[in-house]
């Protein structure tokens, strides 16, 4: 057995930070897409199957906006590694990633609640981005939809910029937006399925002990952003390395 130096987990990581982070989260998405529903025309609201593309597009949207902050963070680790070496540049990035992504772990147990205050760094940016999605509502269409979904997506939350940390060792521009992406697809479950399942949703985001395993597992996700060596899936038969 060898490690693949070409092996990237960052994928896999935020698509799993995505799973996990979204039933923390449940509340605000779910109050989010409650209030965009509401102001859909009646006869789509009770329609699940005419509400569903609406629903899909809101997210779609976030995503969008999930990807292009992650190629923002792709050109900070480019700049970041040009004065100090990709090696040691690289290196950086990834332990203060793991540090991020390890108090984001911590938020979510409910052991380090101070991590919300990271939020703080995104206000700018939301009091800029906000007035565009108050000229959307109400949505009428899809199209709205979307463009009222990119907005969402720059709202401030720690878990995104734990995300987003991550990105900033992923590697590449592309990798990183790549990787938000991951994150974006890994919140869908939940938050898509806020309609449909949002009683059950609810009682597991507000259970304590499912909160800490949650948070326990993000912090697993850490190490394996610090440490690549120790996820298993970085690790190949000789034999199968050869054959690549």
């Amino acid at each position: 057995m060898i490690f693949d130096p070409e092996f990237t987990s960052s994928l896999l990581v935020a698509l799993l930070m995505g799973l996990f982070s979204s039933l923390h989260c449940i509340g605000m998405c779910g109050s989010i897409i409650g209030s965009l529903t509401f102001s859909l025309a009646p006869e789509i609201r009770q329609d699940k199957k005419r509400l569903l593309p609406f629903i899909f597009s809101y997210n779609a949207g976030r995503i969008t906006s999930y990807g292009i902050a992650g190629a923002a963070a792709g050109l900070i680790e480019v700049l970041v590694t040009l004065p100090l070496g990709e090696t040691h540049g690289h290196r950086l990035l990834q332990i203060i990633s793991a540090l991020i992504m390890t108090g984001a772990g911590l938020y979510i147990a409910g052991w380090f609640p101070r991590f919300a205050y990271i939020e703080k760094l995104g206000l700018h940016i939301w009091r800029r981005v906000e007035p565009f999605g108050r000229k959307l509502i109400p949505v009428k269409d899809c199209k709205h939809a979307y463009l009222f979904g990119m907005v969402w997506g720059w709202i401030p939350c720690g878990l995104v910029y734990a995300a987003l940390a991550l990105t900033i060792a992923s590697g590449s521009i592309l990798q990183s937006s790549l990787t938000m992406i991951a994150f974006g697809l890994g919140t869908l479950p939940a938050v898509m399925g806020v309609g449909v399942m949002i009683s059950v949703l609810t009682r597991l985001a507000s259970m304590k002990r499912f909160k800490q395993i949650v948070g326990i597992i993000m912090i697993a996700l850490a190490l394996f952003s610090a440490f690549p060596t120790l996820n298993p899936m970085a690790i190949m038969p000789h034999t199968m390395h050869e054959g690549l």
